[in-house]
């Protein structure tokens, strides 16, 4: 498994075992599983507060590999990127059902195709949780409204448990 995946020589893997407040930045950052529905553009009924979720990309996000294109500067080229930590997990509600961050804050496991699971990056696609393949970038979108899908706000088909499916490789 891969380096810090295991908390001070113990048996259970540091997600179970170290408190989201109390985790190293390399830890952090290991619980986003890649899928890139966060980079989906949102949208909020002003009067319903409800969140309905678009099948556009922010500009910076790959939209094979689900990797942000500048993840470093990502915050100063895009103004409402955010930089999630613990503290703001509790007031979010547009973190998909199947994000690390949300299971752990949760209190629920990780699932099969995690990357901390699995042990292999690939896995989020094979899922059908990644956003590869299925999203536009914003810059060729046109209007939001036009894009709303409800997809991103729900988990796939086996995705959902802690044991992998019988399921082809995308390959």
């Amino acid at each position: 498994m891969g380096m810090d995946s295991r908390n001070d020589g113990g048996d259970r893997p540091f997600w179970m075992t170290v408190p989201l407040s109390r985790m190293t930045r390399q830890q952090w950052e290991s619980l986003c599983d890649g899928c890139g529905r966060c980079c989906l553009h949102k949208l909020r009924d002003d009067e319903t507060e409800e969140i309905v979720f678009t099948d556009v990309a922010c500009r910076l996000l790959d939209t094979t590999t689900c990797l942000c294109k500048d993840y470093p500067h990502r915050q100063r080229k895009v103004q409402d990127c955010i930089s999630l930590t613990p503290d703001m997990l509790k007031d979010i509600d547009w973190l998909p059902p199947t994000c690390g961050y949300r299971l752990i804050q949760e209190g629920r496991p990780l699932p099969w195709w995690h990357p901390l699971v699995s042990g292999r990056a690939d896995t989020v696609h094979e899922a059908g949780v990644s956003v590869s393949g299925r999203v536009i970038s914003e810059r060729r979108a046109g209007a939001l409204e036009d894009h709303v899908v409800e997809w991103p706000g729900e988990c796939p088909p086996g995705a959902d448990g802690t044991q992998a499916p019988d399921i082809p490789s995308r390959e």
